[in-house]
């Protein structure tokens, strides 16, 4: 095991685009600024920031120009999972050569393999980009509690481990049990199980990128001891945007995006398509929250 993981609140930064769907730079490295000031321990680019409706050249792109604008501030950690494994090395090679200080790996999924094809895998991309992995433990292709360890345990850069896949509580608890001091766990599923996942033995969690000073309290209050405290600001910030953003699928893309817009980070909240749009209700409840949570644009600082 390392000596000194990676712990804390590591926010999924979206990828903002405009009115023609391109990439905007200065509303990312805006974003990016927010996240920073709001005092997290990482940032990455992952599914959440919707890099399965990405090029090639704009995955490179996305990494440059996050890496570029954290300039070593803290650590950035790359998506690099495919469906094959010579599309992850390619992604893998691509994303160290751009910066990225660790990569986080989903499994292959559109064809299920078995453990010793997921070995192979992650055994290539370790060998092939010395860098800390991640693995990504999601629904759609779940590991094992016993897999991941032998992952760990035969694999030098697999490290740490994103657990998401249901029910996410149990996962974690299982899976700290299971990898003892061969991964350091950490949480994901949008940070709506985040205070129960550090009691199982989760070390930091990586959820949306719109509410990074909430999530930033949390952590603070929980390792000071405040799990009350703790339980108020996700009650009161966190979990109103979960229920909103839970009521359609993919509905959550456009709920963070238009918060971020709202809130004047993001020029548009253009989500690529194809994407569920929000309803006329769904946009009035939102609105009605984000008047009462945000009332004022946050500060951010200029680019």
């Amino acid at each position: 095991m390392q000596s000194n993981p990676m712990r804390g609140v590591y926010p999924i930064l979206v990828t903002p685009f405009d009115e023609d769907s391109r990439i905007d730079e200065e509303s990312l490295r805006r974003l990016i600024e927010f996240n920073l000031a709001a005092g997290v321990h990482g940032l990455g680019v992952a599914l959440g920031s919707e890099v399965f409706k990405l090029s090639e050249a704009e995955r490179a792109q996305v990494t440059r120009v996050v890496v570029e604008q954290v300039a070593g501030r803290t650590p950035v950690v790359i998506n690099t999972g495919a469906p094959g494994t010579d599309l992850a090395l390619q992604y893998s090679r691509m994303a160290q050569e751009n910066g990225a200080d660790a990569l986080m790996v989903l499994p292959p999924s559109f064809i299920p393999v078995g453990p010793d094809e997921v070995l192979a895998y992650y055994r290539a991309i370790s060998e092939a980009t010395p860098l800390p992995i991640f693995i990504q433990d999601v629904s759609a292709s779940p590991i094992a509690p016993g897999l991941a360890r032998r992952l760990a345990q035969e694999c030098e850069w697999v490290q740490y481990i994103k657990v998401e896949s249901l029910p996410v509580v149990e996962k974690v608890a299982a899976m700290a049990a299971a990898a003892e001091d061969q991964l350091t766990i950490f949480g994901g599923a949008g940070g709506n199980y985040f205070i129960e996942e550090m009691r199982r033995g989760s070390v930091g969690t990586m959820p949306f990128c719109t509410q990074p000073e909430a999530f930033v309290d949390i952590w603070n209050r929980v390792q000071a001891g405040d799990e009350a405290g703790a339980w108020e600001t996700f009650n009161r910030y966190l979990l109103p945007v979960s229920r909103i953003a839970a009521q359609g699928t993919g509905l959550f893309y456009a709920v963070h995006k238009e918060i971020l817009r709202r809130r004047g980070i993001l020029r548009t909240a253009t989500v690529r398509a194809p994407a569920p749009p929000l309803d006329p209700i769904t946009r009035a409840e939102l609105t009605a929250l984000i008047d009462k949570l945000y009332p004022q644009p946050a500060a951010a600082s200029a680019v």
